[in-house]
């Protein structure tokens, strides 16, 4: 019989427990039956939750911010932007997480919103992880500004766009924003919120975002039925490891009727059925029967604007975040959506898909032109495609 080492066995059972903790997602504490000071909890003691320290428990970060403050020490808080010039809102050298971005935007141009471009670069890689139209990026899809809060985006009165994603990097960080019209960005507005730290730890995806548009989409005859997700408008396609955590999607209404009768499909590691099956875009997005016309916003769903619905020209914008359980992939995931049922309607629908994964990225489609992304009419069904006047 091996002699009897208080210490030596207790730390052997914190390692298998912690190893089973970690597959189970329990912690090492609450295996060991110990408060989260560390001490054993007395017979009929309640465990107390981590939760209750969490604001309490001290970082080991420093917080830091790249904005547009007025470097003479006055009040010209701003930088203008030039068409065709792009300014750099944050070039972070180092590990850290960006946890907050921040913008208002003051421009003659009506569709400036659909002009700018936000593009962010990780570790220096060679094309952007983040490629959308500022008003897309914070789910303003149709270029124009309302009000409404979620968990990760929101924006708040008077034109404040704030995203509440966590960024990583681990050797930089560079963010732009882009004018790609024809007018002038008088004054832009920016706060970039980060932590820097001495290294980031394994197992963090960088973040992306993907811009995509079909205006119209393209309406297939079929026997109204749809398997295969063929002819589906797709939020996103990405290879490696990753996890998606939602979409915004803006829509105009070319047809009168429900637009939203199309199923959301997501195909995971290559199945060639869809792994994750919806019931209708209402449905994909937690409301139900139409959304009864009424706007709504909540924070892991919403539809917070909504216009002439069910009519011709009726414009909605969509979101929906899956922090509850991002929906994983350890190759490759395809999200999208029929347009209709069986994709029978041939509506304009507007996306940013939002993900992690590990680099490099695939490459990203070419982004439609600044005329091409603004959103309008068109007459379908008898020259499709064309613009109605």
């Amino acid at each position: 019989m091996y002699p009897f080492n208080a210490k030596v066995n207790l730390r052997s059972r914190r390692r298998l427990l912690g190893s089973l903790a970690t597959a189970a997602g329990v912690s090492t504490a609450a295996l060991l039956g110990m408060n989260a000071a560390g001490a054993s909890a007395a017979p009929g003691e309640p465990e107390v939750s981590e939760e209750i320290f969490a604001l309490a428990r001290l970082r080991n970060y420093k917080n830091l911010r790249s904005s547009s403050w007025d470097r003479t020490g006055g009040n010209a808080d701003w930088v203008a932007i030039e068409p065709g010039q792009a300014t750099t809102v944050l070039d972070a050298k180092g590990a850290g997480v960006v946890t907050h971005i921040w913008f208002t935007i003051n421009s003659p141009d009506p569709v400036h919103l659909k002009n700018l471009v936000l593009r962010a670069w990780w570790d220096g890689e060679p094309t952007p992880s983040v490629e959308v139209p500022v008003g897309d990026f914070f789910g303003l899809g149709l270029g124009e500004y309302f009000i409404y809060q979620s968990a990760l985006l929101a924006v708040a009165p008077m034109k404040a766009l704030n995203a509440y994603f966590q960024m990583p990097f681990a050797t930089a960080a560079r963010l732009t924003l882009a004018n790609e019209g024809t007018v002038r960005t008088k004054n832009l507005y920016f706060a970039v919120d980060y932590v820097a730290l001495a290294s980031l730890p394994q197992g963090l995806g960088r973040f992306h975002a993907q811009y995509r548009q079909a205006a119209p989409c393209k309406a297939v005859r079929s026997d109204g039925k749809n398997l295969s997700g063929r002819d589906n408008y797709v939020f996103l396609e990405a290879t490696g490891k990753g996890h998606f955590v939602g979409v915004t999607q803006a829509v105009v209404q070319n047809e009168n009727g429900w637009f939203g009768e199309g199923d959301d499909m997501i195909f995971v590691d290559g199945d060639a059925m869809p792994t994750i099956n919806g019931t209708g875009t209402e449905d994909y997005y937690n409301g139900a029967w139409d959304f009864g016309g009424e706007p709504f916003a909540n924070l892991h769903q919403g539809a917070p604007y909504i216009a002439n619905p069910e009519r011709i020209g009726g414009r909605y914008c969509l979101y929906r975040w899956h922090i509850e359980s991002p929906i994983a992939f350890e190759g490759s995931i395809r999200v999208t959506i029929e347009h209709g049922t069986a994709n029978d309607r041939s509506d304009d629908f507007y996306s940013t898909a939002y993900w992690y994964q590990t680099e490099p990225h695939a490459p990203f489609p070419a982004l439609p032109t600044p005329a091409e992304r603004v959103p309008g009419v068109f007459a379908v069904g008898v020259e499709e495609g064309q613009p109605q006047t």
